[in-house]
């Protein structure tokens, strides 16, 4: 059943840090839009302690809630049902709440990401690099899975997360091949590279980028471009941004939140962009 545009109905963004979280801004442009003048979308500062008390409190005027760090693993046990895609990873970012307030887990990052690589036609690839092995590293080897048909190899900096990132691998039932970080300027040749690491980590990657690139999707979009973005376009490669990842997986999560399609994604963008700029200049 869809929303009528005058049902009052609550929506938020749950996580620690969550003063930066550029959800409220994308969330409420796409009510803007879809006429959903009763929709109301927050931030909530919630930790792992925090998370069951906060969600056993919520009233049926409840729709969904997006989660962050470090909130993906510890909604798990609160579900009543976790979708495939989530499941996959162990990890959740949208809680959907049933008319009988049944609680169901999905993942939209990986299917996000899918859509971003496609919006810049990466439709399909024959073997790709990721750069890191962090949560971020198993929803982009899961999403590769779903678009690579041959090798994927992660550039990883310690053998435990070696050691994770091959068991990713074999729960996705994925080949990965593991290389060591300090042969991390090979990845930099393949037909994609995913950037999965935290700001700084890929700066001194930028020296490295090849006379003619391929594409990069680098998670990262605050501050933005990184180094390796920077040089990657200067140099005439594509580039994905973690901006671009953000829309798409809340491109969905509107949708399963609301029920209304088609969502305005090129609308919720541009509140990202003007959220990002305004963070950046106060007065813009």
């Amino acid at each position: 059943m869809q929303a009528g545009a005058t049902d009052a109905r609550r929506a938020a963004v749950l996580g620690s840090p969550i003063a930066h979280s550029l959800s409220p801004a994308l969330h409420r442009a796409a009510y803007e839009v879809l006429e959903l003048t009763g929709w109301t979308y927050d931030r909530f500062e919630i930790d792992e302690a925090a998370l069951p008390g906060f969600v056993d409190g919520l009233g049926p005027e409840w729709a969904g809630l997006s989660l962050t760090m470090p909130l993906k693993r510890a909604v798990i046990p609160l579900l009543d049902e976790i979708s495939e895609t989530a499941a996959s990873v162990g990890a959740v970012n949208t809680l959907v709440f049933g008319e009988d307030g049944r609680r169901t887990g999905d993942n939209t990052d990986i299917p996000g990401m899918v859509a971003a690589l496609r919006e810049h036609g990466v439709e399909q690839v024959d073997s790709a690099a990721i750069l890191g092995a962090g949560a971020t590293a198993s929803s982009a080897l899961a999403a590769l899975s779903r678009i690579c048909t041959g090798e994927i190899v992660a550039y990883v900096r310690s053998a435990a997360r070696a050691v994770e990132m091959r068991e990713w691998g074999e729960r996705l039932d994925v080949e990965v091949r593991i290389a060591d970080w300090a042969d991390a300027a090979q990845a930099l040749r393949f037909p994609l590279v995913v950037a999965t690491t935290p700001a700084g980590t890929t700066d001194a990657l930028a020296v490295a980028v090849p006379e003619r690139p391929t594409t990069l999707f680098d998670v990262l979009y605050d501050p933005w471009p990184t180094e390796l973005a920077a040089r990657w376009s200067m140099f005439g490669g594509a580039v994905v941004s973690g901006l671009d990842l953000l829309v798409h997986q809340a491109v969905l999560q509107v949708e399963q939140m609301t029920g209304r399609t088609p969502v305005p994604v090129e609308v919720m963008r541009k509140a990202g962009e003007q959220a990002l700029a305004a963070r950046q200049d106060p007065e813009v």
